[in-house]
């Protein structure tokens, strides 16, 4: 209820000439497309319903096995996953094949990346490892100061291009700052490949994005789509540019008040350089926070305030 509250008040943002609002407003007219196609022709998978989630789909885990063969996964000894579950099988393939796994924190929420390195838990916790509890559980949080080098990164999408490597999120912009970090502190570059793993109904390949829109500076474009049927490789020629940075300039005040680590690089900068960062001053409307645990526990939590 609260992401379609959301979705109203970008819409009515836009309408009022945010720029920032009619720049992303029609992503949530591809995401709700994908989401609404995988749950009607019964593609989608637990958790469900799949709106305003990184979508699950049947296969997902049979797609991501497929990514190990890819030479990129074969040749990269330190690899970065996104915390969602379609991509939970690439997960336990990185553990599998004596590989660094770094997951970035959910929601960057109490910091940046949690990392396991190769050794570091037997085989048989590898499928718990590659759980939200279990890498909060197995793994060492990772702060700021630690620049190890990325060889792979892998994220979800929920509609993505092989034409120009545009890729659609679920909305919340998190995928672009783990990148944008990881630019800024040297652990990636232009070169590092960029894979996601999707349902062939979310490789959108007409209109992406619609006439007369574009990708925003900060939005990662990918390299490689890896699906049930198919691996597309995307041209260099015509990708999009990938973000060279963190630009502080499209983010808001309130943005950053969400975000601790966001804050704390921004702070780290500013003392770098002697100067100060200067934000966005266009008002940014945010999606509603996850809200944790089970439903009676935070109710019985609310009375009792």
């Amino acid at each position: 209820e609260g992401m379609e509250d959301y979705m109203v008040r970008i819409e009515a943002l836009a309408a009022e000439g945010n720029v920032r609002a009619q720049k992303t407003a029609w992503k949530w007219k591809v995401r709700k497309g994908v989401w609404n196609y995988l749950e009607d022709n019964d593609l989608a998978d637990f958790p469900r319903p799949v709106h305003h989630r990184i979508p699950n789909f049947k296969g997902s885990a049979e797609t991501g096995r497929r990514l190990i063969d890819l030479p990129e996964f074969q040749s990269a000894q330190v690899v970065k996953v996104n915390p969602d579950t379609p991509q939970k099988s690439v997960r336990v393939a990185v553990l599998e094949a004596g590989k660094t796994l770094y997951v970035p924190q959910p929601r960057l929420r109490t910091g940046f990346f949690s990392r396991i390195l190769p050794g570091a838990i037997e085989p048989r916790r590898f499928k718990y490892a590659a759980t939200a509890r279990g890498m909060k559980e197995l793994a060492t949080a990772m702060s700021l100061d630690d620049t190890t080098r990325v060889d792979l990164v892998v994220v979800g999408s929920s509609a993505v291009s092989p034409l120009n490597g545009a890729r659609v999120g679920k909305g919340e912009g998190f995928a672009e700052l783990e990148y944008g970090m990881m630019r800024q502190l040297g652990m990636i570059d232009e070169n590092t490949p960029v894979v996601t793993c999707v349902h062939d109904s979310q490789v959108i390949s007409k209109d992406m994005p619609p006439k007369g829109q574009v990708m925003m500076q900060h939005d990662v474009p990918v390299d490689i789509i890896v699906t049930p049927t198919r691996i597309l490789r995307v041209d260099r020629a015509t990708r999009l540019p990938k973000p060279s940075g963190i630009y502080w300039e499209l983010l808001s005040e309130q943005k950053i008040a969400q975000i601790k680590v966001l804050r704390t690089l921004k702070a780290k900068l500013e003392r770098e350089t002697g100067s100060r960062i200067e934000l966005a001053a266009q008002e940014e409307a945010l999606p509603p926070l996850a809200k944790r645990g089970r439903p009676d526990a935070r109710a019985a939590a609310g009375a009792g305030r």
